[in-house]
């Protein structure tokens, strides 16, 4: 609540009522055009009473001349509600779309998914109901109201009646609201599952394919598909039997309002004489075909409140980041102070009390057995995910809270999975920003990659194809190292970066890594192969998300080697020990004259 006692709007919300204005000019227009329906009637009120009487083609010439115009009228102010709300809805899209492909994305790394872009669609959703039939019909209802005062001066009998059938219309809505909206919700809910776990199969086509998994993922889509099925039929059949029972009373008031004037105009009660009769049954007819219309309607509008209720939660969940004070650039002094950290949303920490420090141009290398929380160290120190407690600053700047936009040309980040984008190898090595042809050119150099590239057709204008699927395993890997370093970033964390290397490509990274640290840049490099510890200065060593040594190279190595001695050294004694016992109790626990 703010001071003054008022609720405070959402993101989204206020999104919306930036747009008010436009919607009150739209309600005017619609007001306007609603209103020339009454043209007609006026139009045949006035041959009868002025063309036929009268013999005159000179009154008939301009009346049609009239009617004509406000016909033309009429669709240019349908035509400009229209645009308005069109124009309403790309001002909307402008404002949002990006601060919604923000948020989807940083939920998407938080939780470590892809491919999730539900959010996307359900700001279409909510774009595309600005001018909706729908909404159309919400901004005309309220003509209903002058048509059933004008119906009620015609007589007060037909205009009971007009309202009472309102009435029942309007109760018809809700509890065509009430019945449809659950099994709606329901089957867009499942609509979206059935569409992620195609999405994800889609991704996975070559292991489907070369274990013969494809019937049973068939099946289990397919059961999706069915209950989606299944539930929209339900809501389709609801929401048709509603729409059929409006329709039947529009129709019927239409026809009972034009029997009733007669009755009326028989009984000498009906103002205005038989026209009255006519002009009745049509306003009788316009009162309710803006719920008519709703009605019909109503799955867009289940569509628009449920894509909206969804966007509002991931804007809640993901809130707008304040851009802060922009920051100098680093030098790459890192320090990671107490840290404990884990998947966001978990309260379980995967590393706990991690402490060190790396001066700019030094090289850290992680090592330690798997599920140690080597990954998870590594983006921490690239600040994707918030810490539970303790710090990873850069130059004293707490990493997480630093604007991505300013810190991500001083970072470079290989993560274990390797991913490239569409587009050519300059964009994807260039971070698809502006590229610099020699400072890609050196990049890939740096990791033998130029020949490669050199010796396509276009050169490093060629497209790397969709997740760089015309590549090796490692020369995808040597691109996105030439990603990683490319700008010379102070700071670079690579995670496994020779897992799929050769003997070539090892090489090729040790001597890049020699290079660069010259330069100023520091490494912290996560690896499995000894190959690469000739080049590094430091050695960090995790367990059980817990820091068991970190110092010196050699110290460290030799602190391995040490206890690595012992523990040989311990095992052998303990099997020796064993050995003993099982001497000892051989001939107690055998029979006699035999060993055991």
């Amino acid at each position: 609540m703010t001071p003054s006692g008022k609720p405070v709007l959402s993101e989204l919300r206020l999104a919306l009522e930036a747009h008010r204005p436009a919607l009150i000019r739209a309600f005017w227009f619609s007001l306007v055009a609603s209103l020339l329906v009454l043209a007609p009637i006026i139009y045949m009120f006035e041959v009868y009473g002025r063309v036929v009487d009268a013999q005159s083609m000179e009154t008939l010439l301009w009346l049609t001349v009239l009617v004509v115009w406000v016909y033309i009228v009429m669709e240019v102010l349908e035509w400009a509600r229209a645009e308005l709300m069109r124009g309403a809805s790309v001002e909307f899209d402008k404002k949002m779309s990006p601060r919604v492909f923000t948020a989807m994305f940083e939920l998407n790394r938080a939780r470590g998914t892809a491919g999730q872009v539900q959010p996307i669609t359900d700001l279409r959703t909510v774009r595309d109901f600005f001018y909706s039939p729908a909404l159309m019909s919400m901004l005309e209802a309220p003509t209903a109201i002058a048509f059933l005062i004008l119906i009620y001066l015609i007589s007060p009998v037909l205009g009971i009646v007009s309202l009472v059938a309102a009435i029942i219309q309007v109760g018809l809505g809700v509890m065509n609201d009430k019945r449809t909206q659950p099994p709606l919700l329901a089957a867009n809910k499942v609509a979206i599952e059935a569409q992620q776990y195609a999405d994800g199969s889609l991704r996975n086509a070559q292991v489907i394919e070369s274990m013969g998994m494809l019937t049973n993922i068939h099946r289990r889509w397919f059961t999706k598909q069915r209950e989606f099925l299944k539930l929209q039929a339900v809501a389709s059949e609801r929401a048709g039997a509603f729409q059929a029972t409006t329709k039947v009373l529009q129709l019927t008031l239409s026809s009972g309002l034009l029997g009733l004037s007669a009755w009326l105009l028989l009984k000498n009660d009906l103002a205005g004489g038989p026209a009255m009769m006519i002009v009745a049954s049509t306003l009788g007819g316009r009162v309710l075909a803006p719920m008519a219309q709703l009605v019909a309607q109503w799955r867009s509008v289940v569509n628009f409140k449920d894509s909206y209720k969804r966007l509002e939660e991931l804007l809640t969940i993901i809130p707008a980041r304040d851009a802060g004070m922009p920051l100098p650039a680093p030098l790459g002094q890192l320090a990671v102070e107490a840290l404990v950290a884990g998947p966001p949303g978990s309260n379980q920490p995967i590393l706990r009390g991690i402490q060190f420090s790396l001066a700019p141009g030094e090289v850290l290398a992680v090592i330690g057995p798997s599920a140690s929380g080597k990954t998870t160290l590594a983006r921490m120190l690239v600040g994707l995910w918030p810490a539970m407690a303790g710090k990873v600053r850069l130059d004293g700047a707490d990493v997480f809270m630093w604007n991505k936009n300013e810190l991500g040309p001083h970072m470079g980040y290989l993560p274990q999975g390797v991913e490239l984008f569409e587009g050519s190898f300059a964009d994807n090595i260039a971070r698809f920003g502006e590229v610099d042809p020699d400072e890609v050119e050196r990049a890939a150099k740096a990791m033998d990659v130029h020949a490669l590239i050199a010796a396509m057709p276009k050169g490093y204008n060629a497209s790397v194809g969709r997740d760089g699927e015309s590549l090796s395993g490692g020369q995808r890997q040597r691109v996105a190292i030439a990603r990683a370093i490319y700008g010379n970033p102070k700071l670079v964390v690579l995670d496994e970066p020779n897992s799929s290397l050769d003997e070539a490509g090892d090489a090729a990274l040790a001597r890049m890594i020699a290079e660069r640290k010259t330069l100023g840049t520091s490494f912290v490099v996560i690896t499995h192969r000894t190959s690469i510890l000739e080049v590094v200065d430091k050695i960090l060593v995790l367990r059980d998300g817990q820091q068991q040594m970190f110092g010196p190279r050699d110290e460290v190595l030799q602190a391995l080697a040490q206890a690595s001695q012992q523990a040989q050294q311990q095992a052998q004694a303990l099997q020796n020990s064993q050995a003993a016992g099982a001497g000892q109790l051989g001939p107690v626990a055998g029979p006699a004259g035999e060993m055991s």
